[in-house]
């Protein structure tokens, strides 16, 4: 399927492979101190014929997420492109399986990524994915700094 899951502690502001090709390059950083157990793995890595790209994720939260706040920035060669803000997890009758996981229990997702059918122009792009443990935004579990270079 997406070959061996392995989960790795990250060093913190330290550039995280995840693919590459004739068209697109990726790579993520967190944007905290700490060091976390995560994986992301996407295919595949091209734009070319508007692919619906499957992603799995594999992250060890460190705390409980009974509410999820997603908060997803865009920047595309340097100017603000996309902001999309979605409450993922309220606590009642939610429908993601990462709902309801507790610190230090394992989240193990594989998912379509359907904004892959926009046509991406080339260029750099910057996309910055929180996740919050509340709706306020007061509480981050989560800060990736993806990068993203369309060729």
């Amino acid at each position: 399927m997406f070959g061996l899951l392995f989960f790795i502690l990250f060093t913190p502001g330290v550039s995280e492979f995840i693919c590459s090709s004739s068209d697109l390059e990726m790579s993520y950083t967190f944007c905290d101190s700490t060091a976390h157990a995560f994986m992301f793995n996407l295919t595949p890595c091209s734009t070319t014929n508007k692919p619906v790209w499957k992603a799995a994720l594999t992250w060890i939260p460190r705390s409980d997420i009974h509410i999820l706040k997603i908060v997803f920035n865009v920047w595309y060669d340097g100017a603000k492109a996309f902001l999309w803000k979605e409450l993922l997890c309220s606590g009642a009758d939610d429908e993601y399986s990462v709902c309801g996981t507790l610190k230090g229990e394992t989240v193990d997702s594989a998912f379509d990524i359907k904004g892959s059918k926009i046509t991406f122009p080339k260029g750099n792009y910057g996309i910055v994915l929180q996740g919050y443990s509340d709706d306020s935004e007061n509480n981050m579990l989560i800060c990736l700094n993806f990068t993203m270079i369309v060729k």
